[in-house]
Order: structure tokens, then sequence, then C-alpha cells
């Protein structure tokens, strides 16, 4: 997400940054291609320009003009004023101790709506220990109750099922009977939507909101529709009093300006995001992580709490005691593509790292999606290994090799590859273990070689030069 703009915006700050001196005529280029920038974006144009217009105020100041990096200082600015144009903090729902509390989820037909209450339900339970249940009042879309009750299933928590009640005000009053009757502390409620905003939709709301006094009311928006999202959350604002915004789709959104804009023009604040198709694939809003990835200073804070929740940690320390002792197996090496698998796509994890730490270097959804299929080729050939082979590669004569070829569907070259690059990875891995980085950084990025080395692309073919030179 926002690729376009963040490519734009580091190539102005890069030539900022390239300045032996800093003068007005350079923060006065600077701006107008950071307002070009956005306004390609889809940015808010409105919101455009009071960015532009705070930033040059600060940026032209004598603390930054005075001080001995003010290129640096000026980058500081931007991102300063990027981070309070996305929402300043990142705003957590509201509970109370009530029960339950009810959770309106408002917007328009196709943002997404009812995905979205399955993968919130899904968050809250696992993340804020919360009891949801889910509820859909939408009466008049063919199949839409059957849809979330068909989600809530997937996702492993109840849904409200009364096929005999078709008045929406009558659900939501059943609801929350059951709610107080059997423990449950939240009452997820997916709305009805629209093709457009309408007064009967809006009545209708306003009537949900009092019958079950919620204490927040998120509207969805579709990403990818930019400003015509940002309209409609401000309609919707208007007219209900929403508390947050959850934007979806934005997996696929280069350009961010819904993101950039909504905060600014209705007062509320983004609180979650989008970012994927699976239920898990929702996060909480930081708008500095955020700021952060668009200046290409990289989100470490969110690929740490990602490695966290999705890293075994006793099997992490097993593996780090293996390293050190030099008994990395190819069982091990499996494991460590099947930990990489959980982290998500390859692309949003480099997403995640500074771009100077990369070089520049960025990964493509389609080369992501590439690399994936060649991390299952590598498992696939593991897998066709005997138990005792995967613990002891020594044993891998020509005739193992050729039968574990034959086994996987691949060649005798593609089983030597993997092979050396395997013993490649193990020596790097026991050098940064050896070197401090074991813990979370050796096993962060001990994965992401295997991940690149199991790709079967520049991997093999840097790890065969250096194998050439060693011959002659």
């Amino acid at each position: 997400m926002f690729e376009a703009l963040s490519d734009k915006l580091r190539k102005v700050l890069k030539d900022l940054r390239g300045q032996g001196r800093l003068t007005e005529g350079h923060v006065d280029a600077a701006m107008r291609e950071i307002r070009i920038a956005l306004l390609e974006a889809d940015v808010n144009y409105k919101v455009v320009k009071t960015f532009i217009d705070r930033v040059k105020v600060k940026a032209l100041g004598q603390e930054v003009m005075g001080s001995l990096s003010p290129a640096q200082q000026v980058v500081k600015v931007v991102y300063d004023e990027m981070v309070e144009m996305l929402g300043g903090t990142s705003t957590q729902l509201i509970f109370t101790k009530r029960i339950p509390n009810a959770v309106m989820i408002v917007g328009l037909q196709g943002s997404g709506k009812t995905t979205t209450t399955g993968k919130l339900a899904r968050f809250l339970a696992q993340n804020q220990s919360r009891r949801p249940l889910l509820l859909s009042v939408d009466v008049y879309r063919p199949a839409a109750r059957q849809q979330l009750s068909i989600i809530a299933k997937e996702i492993g928590y109840p849904a409200f099922e009364a096929p005999e009640i078709n008045d929406p005000l009558e659900l939501c009053n059943a609801a929350l009977r059951e709610c107080q009757l059997t423990g449950y502390d939240t009452l997820l409620v997916d709305t009805a939507g629209r093709l457009h905003v309408d007064e009967e939709l809006m009545v209708e709301l306003q009537q949900i909101k009092q019958a079950t006094s919620a204490t927040e009311l998120l509207f969805i928006a579709d990403a990818m529709t930019g400003q015509d999202a940002v309209r409609s959350a401000e309609e919707f604002h208007r007219r209900i009093g929403l508390t947050g915004v959850i934007l979806t789709k934005m997996e696929g959104d280069s350009r961010g300006g819904a993101a950039l804009s909504i905060k600014e023009v209705i007062g509320q604040p983004i609180k979650f995001l989008g970012v994927g198709e699976r239920y898990d694939a929702i996060e909480p809003f930081y708008p500095d992580r955020i700021a952060q990835r668009i200046l290409g200073m990289g989100d470490v804070l969110s690929l740490i709490e990602k490695v966290q929740a999705e890293v075994d940690q006793d099997k992490a320390l097993e593996l780090q005691e293996k390293l050190a002792h030099d008994k990395f197996s190819l069982e091990d090496f499996r494991d460590q593509l099947r930990q990489m698998k959980k982290l998500g796509s390859l692309d949003k994890l480099l997403d995640m790292l500074p771009s100077n730490l990369l070089g520049g270097m960025r990964m493509t959804p389609e080369q992501s999606a590439e690399m994936e299929g060649k991390l299952k080729l590598t498992e696939a050939i593991i897998n066709s290994m005997t138990p005792q082979e995967r613990r002891d590669h020594a044993l891998l004569n020509g005739s193992r090799r050729k039968r574990i070829a034959k086994g996987s569907g691949t060649s005798v070259q593609e089983v030597n590859q993997m092979i050396n690059e395997y013993l490649d990875m193990r020596k790097m891995m026991r050098m940064m273990t050896g070197g401090g980085l074991g813990g979370l950084g050796g096993r962060l990025m001990g994965g992401l070689m295997g991940g690149g080395g199991g790709g079967g692309g520049g991997g093999r073919r840097k790890a065969t030069k250096r194998r050439k030179k060693k011959k002659r």
C-alpha cells in the first residue's frame, strides 16, 4: 500500500538531503513536488493545502534553518505533519462495563462490511479478550444473514440467528437479550448498505443506534474508491455520528488518498486497516507507523509484533541452540519456511523494513507470488526425503537425489541447488548467531534469507558463482 506515493516522496526527500546548504528556494521546490505527489495520490485538495502550509511554515522557521542539518530537520517536519494528518495517535475501540457493548458496522454496499465484521470479531477475541456475538440486520440483501453465519462458523465465533424475525430492530433487541443471558460482552451489528446514501438507510441506522446504545459506530470504507469513500464517510458522520473508520482493501491501494484525507475531513480516526482476504488480515491503525512506511523508514515495530505473534518461542530457542552447535538440519530448514508462510507475503514483509537497509530494493506482489511458489517447491523436495535424510544431509548421495527429484516432481539439478542453498544458509545463520544476532533479529533475518534462498533466483545464482570461483 502507498507504493506510488511513497516512491515519489522518497525521491523528493532524498534530493533535499543531497543539498549541501538548504535555501528557501530548495524548500519551495520540495513543497511543490510533495503537493503534486499528494494530489496525484488522490488526497483531498484542502487537506493537501493545509499540510503544505504547515510544513512550509515550520521548515522555514529559525529552529530548522539554523540547525546543523536543516535538510534532515525538514524531513522530520514532513514526518511529524504526516503523522498529524493521519490522526496523530492510535485510537482503540471504546468499551464500557455494560454488557453487551454494541458495535455498529455501517457503510455502502460492497465496501466489505460483512467480511470486516468477521475479521473484527476474531481480532477482538484474540487480542482484547472480548466475547463477541455477531448479528446481521441486513434483511434486504438476499442471503446477507446467511453470509455472516458462514463467516462466523469459519472464524469459530457465534452468530445470532433468528430466521423467523425480519425486522432489524426486533433482531437487535433479541440479540441484546441473548448477550445478557449468555454473557457475550460485545455485539457486532452488521447493518444493511445501499449503493448510495439515502434517507431510508439513515433513519434505520439512527433507530438501531438508539435501540442498541452503540458505543462504536464504525464506517467501512473501500480504500480503492479514494475521495468517494471520504465523501460517503462525511455524510454518514453528519447524519448518525461516527466514532471511527475501518479502511478495507488497503493491500490493493497504491495511492492512499482515503487514508491520508479521512481524519482531516470528518474529524474521526481510522481505527483499523483491512489488508487482505484472510480473516486475520486486519491491523490496528498506527499513524506514526504508516507515516514511517510512506517515507521509507519502514515499520519495524509492526514487523516485530507480527513475528512475536506467529513464531513459536520455544521452537525459536531450540533453533538457536541447534545453530550454536551446528545442528541445523533440513527438517529445521523446512520449519523455517513454514514459519515464513505464517508471517504473510514477502513483499509486505520487505515493505516493513527501512528502504536504506534494503538498498532501495522492493518486491512486487507478482515477484512475491513467484517466490512463494518456489518456496513450495523447496518444501516439496524436503518432504520427499526420508526422516533420516532430513536430519543428516550427508546421506544424500546421487541415487538418493534422483529418487527425491522423482518424488517431488523436480529435476536432480533443482534438488542439488536446494541442498547447496541450505548449506549456504546454514553457514550464514551460524555466523549471525555467533555475532550476537540471535534471538528475534537472527530468527527474522534467518527466515528472510531462507525465503530468498528457497526462491531459486538470485540466491542460487550467487551461490553457484561462489562455488565456481572456489573450484578455480
